[in-house]
């Protein structure tokens, strides 16, 4: 059970491509930013070096959607930064996402429905059968849920002080610095959390079951 939690946890999250695709866009900025403070070339470099890992994955016939999550994300940067002027605020819109998913996170713990238990009944498919039917999942899912959240707000403590006080710069590598580490945590966690927890119910095993037990009764009828 370790095994294929691990396997599905990696899966979930993008693996070490999806980890890639998080981190490049972000260093290829700050690199070029830091070289020759143009924040032009240095947006337009991250935007590109997005679009072309999507047209790897597309090419490759590979699960897109962490590529595209970073297109948007670096899209999303590129226009607030070149609006403002101010290099920094391309890395504001990922850090008010990495706020509001902290923040998502302890709320809906608070509130009965973890948000990673959401993310990843599907996953297990057990879609949300852990929510009456397997009350130890739904422990190891609000557990899960409340380290992401205050691994994320912990980054939030650390990127917005720097985000008033720091030049571009050096919120730009602590913001790569801090990219890969949390995140590694906080699915570690998971990983122990779910690896103690019960089996996944298999609700699509249920209903393929129901559904061969009916055409049985139909075929005696």
């Amino acid at each position: 059970m370790k095994a294929v939690t691990e396997a599905a946890l990696f899966e979930a999250f993008g693996g070490m491509r999806g980890m890639v695709e998080t981190v490049l866009p972000g260093l290829l900025f700050v690199t070029i930013y830091t070289v020759n403070k143009d924040l032009h070339v240095s947006a337009l470099a991250a935007l590109a070096v997005s679009l072309l890992l999507v047209v790897v994955r597309l090419a490759r016939r590979d699960t897109v959607k962490h590529a595209f999550s970073g297109v948007f994300g670096v899209g999303f940067g590129v226009v607030f930064a070149m609006m403002t002027g101010n290099a920094k605020d391309f890395y504001l819109p990922g850090m008010l996402y990495t706020l509001g998913l902290g923040l998502a996170y302890v709320v809906t713990s608070l509130a009965g429905v973890p948000l990673i238990g959401l993310v990843l009944g599907p996953v297990f498919k057990e879609n949300l059968s852990w929510r009456t039917r397997n009350p130890g999942r739904k422990k190891a899912y609000t557990k899960a849920s409340y380290a992401w959240g205050f691994i994320l707000l912990a980054k939030c403590a650390i990127l917005f002080p720097l985000y008033w006080w720091a030049d571009t710069a050096q919120l730009g590598w602590v913001l790569v610095a801090l990219k890969i580490p949390p995140f590694l945590l906080a699915v570690y966690l998971t990983w122990v959390f779910l690896a103690k927890a019960p089996p996944p119910i298999d609700v699509f095993a249920e209903m393929e079951e129901a559904e061969r037990a009916e055409k049985e009764r139909e075929a005696r009828a």
